[in-house]
């Protein structure tokens, strides 16, 4: 669980501030979000086509499919804000650095970058998210996302 909460948030501008824990990225849920998206390339659904022809011998996770994961892992980080609203705000930057093989587990590590009250009662956080691929040196994405949080 995270130390971060309402009262503390600029001690921690410029700190990460948390690892999540550990997110599964098997077949099944690639091929669930090929369906919900219409992307079914095959290099993330046909297993025997991707272990044969493509460079990485394995299915992989579609790019957008590892940033799906980071709300379910910014959650856990971010819960001791325990805002009354909070709303995506968008991105400043993403880079998919690193294919997520079909079977593998990644995790968030987020750093807090900035927090910008604004004066409509919001505050903005924009934050560095990493997420690793276990076992991998280079990491899957890197996103500096943004998110709107009241306690009003």
């Amino acid at each position: 669980m995270s130390l971060l909460n309402r009262d503390n948030l600029q001690q921690f501008v410029g700190q990460p501030i948390g690892t999540s824990s550990w997110v599964q990225m098997p077949q099944s849920r690639i091929d669930a979000f090929a369906e919900c998206t219409e992307d079914r390339q095959w290099i993330h659904i046909d297993v025997a086509r991707a272990q044969r022809e493509s460079p990485f011998k394995a299915p992989i996770a579609h790019g957008y499919l590892t940033l799906s994961m980071l709300p379910i892992t910014s959650y856990e980080l971010l819960a001791g804000l325990k805002p009354t609203k909070s709303l995506n705000y968008g991105m400043d930057k993403l880079r998919f650095m690193s294919p997520v093989p079909a079977g593998s587990r990644v995790r968030n590590h987020i750093k807090l970058l900035a927090v910008e009250p604004r004066d409509d009662g919001w505050v903005l956080l924009r934050c560095e998210n990493t997420v690793e691929i276990e076992g991998q040196d280079k990491p899957a994405l890197v996103a500096v996302t943004l998110g709107l949080f009241s306690w009003s």
